[in-house]
């Protein structure tokens, strides 16, 4: 199984590069793995909330293939745990999926088509969290959900 980790929005910041690199690279001991940034519309500035989400639905749904399970990161999405995130990774990985996509959002959240696309939607916290910090929270977990299922040493539960 292949892990996606596509964020709407700009390159990462000089702030979260390192850790998320450095997560990123102990996440690929587990899975293959890779960033996919996708910039906003060129015009952007000038289009609306609802109509910007729906040019971001059109490129983030062009580019998914039919077999990616996409798990959606929204604020109004189910929270888990550490060990349910691990859990929910091995079922994904018991169940042969190809690739699991983990999708950060725009400035304005994702469209209702991308949402009902998804597989799952995950809410990290009820926090209002800046897109980039989302970033390295999630590489975070995801490593830390990799040592779970290895019964290694990183997580204290």
């Amino acid at each position: 199984m292949k892990i996606q980790l596509w964020s709407v929005g700009k390159e990462h910041e000089p702030y979260v590069k390192t850790g998320t690199d450095d997560f990123t690279r102990r996440i690929s001991r587990y899975y293959p793995v890779e960033w996919k940034i996708i910039p906003p519309p060129k015009n952007a500035g000038t289009l609306s909330q609802p109509d910007l989400k729906k040019k971001e639905a059109e490129i983030l749904l062009d580019g998914l293939s039919k077999d990616d399970y996409l798990v959606a990161l929204d604020e109004r999405g189910k929270q888990m745990r550490s060990e349910g995130l691990a859990a929910f990774i091995q079922l994904r990985a018991n169940e042969s999926t190809r690739s699991l996509v983990f999708l950060i959002g725009g400035i304005y959240g994702l469209d209702g088509s991308v949402l009902d696309r998804a597989g799952f939607r995950w809410s990290l916290s009820q926090l209002t969290l800046p897109h980039q910090l989302v970033r390295l929270l999630l590489t975070e977990q995801l490593y830390r959900a990799c040592t779970i299922l290895r019964n290694e040493k990183y997580h204290h539960a």
